[in-house]
């Protein structure tokens, strides 16, 4: 799978975590942390910028973190991020 894609998942699937956190649906957010992690193993750190590998080890840390509130926000963010790396290949690769 191109790493477009599977970024572009990463980052639905953290919307999703986010979105469930924030209705308090922890059974969601679970299923979509869980999705997220299987995508980011998809990638290829090596063939990412060293900002996008960043992000992405930063990223797993913060999904295992006890907040939920926390957890959300960061989601989020992440979220918009790997977005908008995927759709600027230029600032992906």
């Amino acid at each position: 799978m191109s790493i477009f894609i599977s970024l572009s998942s990463l980052a639905m699937d953290l919307d999703r975590v986010a979105i469930g956190l924030h209705r308090g649906s922890e059974k969601m957010a679970e299923r979509f942390t869980e999705e997220a992690l299987k995508r980011k193993r998809e990638i290829d750190m090596n063939a990412v910028k060293p900002y996008i590998k960043n992000l992405l080890e930063k990223m797993e840390a913060d999904l295992l973190s006890e907040d939920n509130g926390k957890k959300a926000e960061d989601a989020l963010m992440y979220s918009t991020l790997f977005q908008n790396a995927a759709l600027s290949p230029n600032n992906l690769l």
